[in-house]
């Protein structure tokens, strides 16, 4: 019997809810003990759930859940899995290959009518994004795998200013990806803090004999957007911003990733936010001024203030 057909059959023995052992599968089907223990290998690196139990009573049987809940997809949700497939392909997502066989899956496992539909639906969905660096993806395995085993790693890492500083170890605690970036959040060994490194900028990387402890409850994302934001953390003292525009104006401006975390209402005329004081003046000047006549601020009158002379400095500066 070929080799998928005896695989299938073992696949349909565990699927009866009872124990087997490597010999009774091996007379069952009339094939050498060893081959079972490799037929019960590929199963099992091709995703099925056996689980192995030693001892007198032991043998190979199926998890429960898997008997009773076979792995079945609805055509929206393999549509919603192709999209999001889409999503992930355009930024860049480290397990490019592992994606790409999943998805052949999907669509291998449909009957010609369900594969014409599903081509159907991806054709006429489309994502477009910056291209990153192509570099970044064979570090982005490393990091995830780093991630999931809680193991240190070392990197050579080039800063902001193109410079490379010296070479340290962290322990990488997430990876996020934001504005079309991949970022690590890491305890770094040399800093004695918990930062967050553009993986872009890592110009080496290597697995240490190391590992660490992730601490309970942390997010990546959480701590990333607190750093993002600066300001955002122990400041009491806020003011509204209120603007009127046109509506298309306001709804980029709302999504904007600054304003987006700050925005308190919004109606089809006019947003508003409320802003610590200090960012205010300090960063949503250079926020507002490529909008031009399509918002007006409204409330404070300061800002307005600070927009005017702020757009004063750039006439003289370009006169000059």
């Amino acid at each position: 019997m070929p080799k998928k057909d005896n695989m299938l059959a073992i696949l349909w023995m565990l699927n009866s809810g009872e124990k087997w052992t490597a010999q009774q599968i091996a007379e069952k089907l009339e094939i050498h003990i060893r081959t079972v223990y490799r037929y019960i290998d590929a199963l099992c690196a091709s995703g099925v759930p056996i689980i192995a139990d030693t001892g007198h009573n032991g043998g190979y049987s199926l998890l429960r859940q898997f008997i009773t809940s076979p792995l079945l997809f609805s055509m929206d949700e393999k549509k919603a899995l192709l999209h999001a497939a889409q999503f992930a392909k355009e930024a860049g997502y480290p397990l490019s290959e592992a994606l790409e066989q999943a998805t052949s899956k999907l669509k291998m496992y449909s009957n010609p009518e369900q594969e014409g539909m599903l081509t159907h639906h991806l054709a006429g969905f489309e994502v477009i994004n910056r291209k990153g660096y192509p570099a970044v993806q064979p570090v982005l395995q490393q990091l995830e795998q780093a991630v999931a085993n809680e193991s240190s790693v070392e990197m050579a890492y080039r800063n902001r200013h193109d410079e490379q500083s010296p070479v340290r170890v962290i322990d990488p605690y997430g990876v996020v990806n934001w504005n079309n970036k991949w970022y690590t959040i890491a305890f770094c060994h040399l800093r004695r803090e918990v930062r967050s490194f553009r993986v872009d900028r890592i110009l080496t990387l290597a697995r240490t004999a190391s590992s660490f402890k992730r601490p309970a409850d942390f997010s990546a994302r959480t701590f990333f957007m607190n750093k993002l934001l600066p300001g955002g953390e122990g400041s009491s003292e806020f003011i509204s911003l209120i603007i009127d525009g046109r509506a298309e104006a306001l709804d980029d401006l709302c999504m904007h990733w600054f304003l987006e975390h700050h925005l308190q209402e919004r109606t089809s005329t006019q947003a508003v936010f409320l802003i610590e004081t200090e960012l205010l003046y300090t960063h949503v000047p250079n926020i507002l001024l490529p909008y031009g006549k399509s918002v007006q601020v409204i409330e404070p009158q300061q800002l307005k203030h600070k927009l005017v002379a702020l757009v004063a400095e750039l006439m003289e500066y370009y006169e000059a």
